[in-house]
């Protein structure tokens, strides 16, 4: 049994986690969860009362929020190599917290159909969506990684959350940001993670389409 423990959904952010996991090389052991059962109920309600996932268990420690994961993992494992050194973290912490919040906050607004009124946008951290948007843009013109010369956790996140907004048309392909998830993702913990992700939903799919059979 792996002292790290990975509760998910193949259908959800745990998506991100995944791969962080396999770019940090540990074992680890997965429960997978149910939206509808075991996500709302004893004992993974011990584990996150939010009864949502992703969540990791290392150590007897409980993280949860996949921004903080990330970052926890990469400090927890540093010989993965995911996380810079201590006094270049400037960016890498910048653009990590400025995705899990202006930018999620704005595509998830957009994506309900809502967007704050101008008179209103004070009250938001984002403002609009398009600011938000056009300040990723400006990060990320001109580098290869965003927040430094290597790939760290960071564009693990960043990426992530970029590569999701294009699949689902919740971002404009412009070619810095189409660019920007093709090289990130163009990795082979990323192709694992999508792997191992990808046969556990064709899993739920076979067994739900027997059962309504």
């Amino acid at each position: 049994m792996a002292d790290l423990k990975f509760y998910t959904n193949p259908q959800s952010r745990g998506q991100t986690v995944r791969w962080m996991l396999e770019e940090v090389g540990q074992p680890y052991d997965t429960e997978i969860l149910d939206y509808a059962s075991t996500m709302k109920a004893e004992p993974y309600l011990s584990v996150n009362p939010m009864g949502k996932v992703p969540a990791i268990v290392h150590n007897c420690k409980v993280v949860t929020e996949v921004a903080a994961i990330c970052c926890y993992l990469a400090d927890a494992f540093p010989e993965a190599g995911l996380a810079p050194d201590p006094k270049d973290r400037a960016d890498y912490y910048r653009w990590i917290f400025f995705t899990s919040g202006p930018i999620e906050a704005a595509f998830s607004n957009k994506a309900a159909g809502w967007e704050p009124t101008p008179e209103r946008q004070r009250m938001f951290g984002y403002g609009n969506y398009d600011l938000a948007i056009n300040t990723l843009e400006k990060a990320l013109t001109g580098k290869t990684y965003i927040a430094g010369n290597r790939f760290t956790a960071a564009d693990l996140f960043v990426g992530a959350n970029v590569n999701f907004m294009l699949q689902f048309n919740l971002l404009d392909p412009r070619p810095v940001f189409t660019d920007y998830a093709a090289r990130m993702t163009d990795r082979d913990a990323y192709r694992r993670a999508k792997d191992i992700d990808g046969k556990l939903i064709a899993e739920a799919q076979s067994r739900q389409a027997a059962a309504t059979a």
